[in-house]
């Protein structure tokens, strides 16, 4: 990539040339993107097409990431756009050891955590230890008989199906709320694995913490948004 290409890839992310795609009610719809091969190639070509297309697919799931290390959405925008330069910056010596969108998070998970440290928002994952790997339970024990029968079962969801209630914009206000209060180490790998879809072993090598650690994480906020739902359909 020469310099021009490269302060073309600047242009395009520090100016929004291109903006996340998003479909109704604000909810951003994944894009699309050639295999990993093909894309660094052409971004390495100094494609400024084929960067607006990575910057597409990618900006908003970063900027909702990078949320879970700061406090505001500005704050979010700046670690993005330093997330960039690095991709561009990186480009001649990714070597293909991760995925793409991978490497990206990796850059973007490093940007976020330098900028919570100065800010001093943000204990380092490593201060999770071995003592935490207990965990807590989903569902409250007190619920169950001495049998594993329900001692006070579920309600049910008054009269609709439980896809149909998810959809209702109360009922995601509710969890995103309930995502939004959780731990910023549990809200960023619960981000990773439920948003982002990413496996354990790629959440691990992003946030570089063991697996022990990253499935009591998950484990946590997991169990608080499954009581924020009890707790909402419990009103119903």
């Amino acid at each position: 990539m020469t310099r021009d290409d490269e302060q073309n890839g600047r242009d395009v992310a520090l100016q929004g040339g291109a903006q996340p795609d998003t479909g109704t009610r604000g909810r951003e719809r994944r894009f699309a993107l050639p295999r990993d091969g093909a894309l660094v190639q052409r971004l390495r070509d100094g494609d400024e097409a084929a960067f607006a297309d990575l910057i597409r697919a990618y900006h908003g799931r970063l900027v909702r990431l990078a949320l879970s290390f700061v406090d505001d959405h500005a704050t979010a925008e700046e670690v993005v756009q330093e997330t960039w330069l690095g991709v561009l910056n990186g480009l001649a010596t990714f070597e293909g050891r991760s995925a793409l969108k991978t490497w990206i998070f990796r850059i973007l998970v490093n940007k976020a955590k330098t900028r919570s440290v100065r800010e001093a928002r943000m204990v380092a994952f490593s201060d999770l230890g071995d003592a935490d790997s207990e965990g807590e339970p989903a569902v409250d024990p007190a619920r169950f008989t001495a049998d594993g029968r329900w001692a006070d079962p579920p309600r049910r969801w008054a009269d609709d199906t439980p896809e149909a209630l998810l959809l209702r914009r109360e009922v995601r206000e509710h969890l995103e709320q309930a995502v939004q209060s959780l731990p910023p180490r549990q809200r960023v790998v619960l981000v990773l694995r439920d948003i982002e879809a990413m496996s354990a072993a790629e959440v691990c090598g992003i946030l570089e913490i063991a697996e022990t650690n990253q499935r009591v994480l998950l484990h946590r906020a997991r169990s608080v948004l499954h009581r924020a739902m009890d707790s909402y359909v419990s009103k119903e």
